[in-house]
């Protein structure tokens, strides 16, 4: 997706469902993002189900010493 630099998807707590699909996404250098927007584009491109209920947009994502992403940590910041 244009602008988009990367991205991590986690699963977060839902209610009804147990857990919903989110995304975090770290924008290109001066580029401007809208999680509305970006939800609107990936309508027209893939499934339903695989949508993200919600999208955060962040500087950068957490690393551990190896350079993975620490989806623990996503996690532990976006559960609420």
């Amino acid at each position: 997706m244009p602008g988009v630099d990367e991205s991590a998807v986690i699963g977060i707590p839902h209610p009804d469902f147990g857990e919903a699909v989110m995304a975090v996404v770290v924008p290109k250098a001066g580029a401007k993002l809208n999680a509305e927007a970006m939800i609107a584009t990936l309508k027209t491109q893939i499934a339903n189900f695989k949508i993200p209920k919600r999208i955060e947009i962040v500087a950068d994502l957490p690393r551990n010493a190896m350079g993975k992403v620490q989806k623990n940590i996503l996690r532990q910041q976006f559960a609420g």
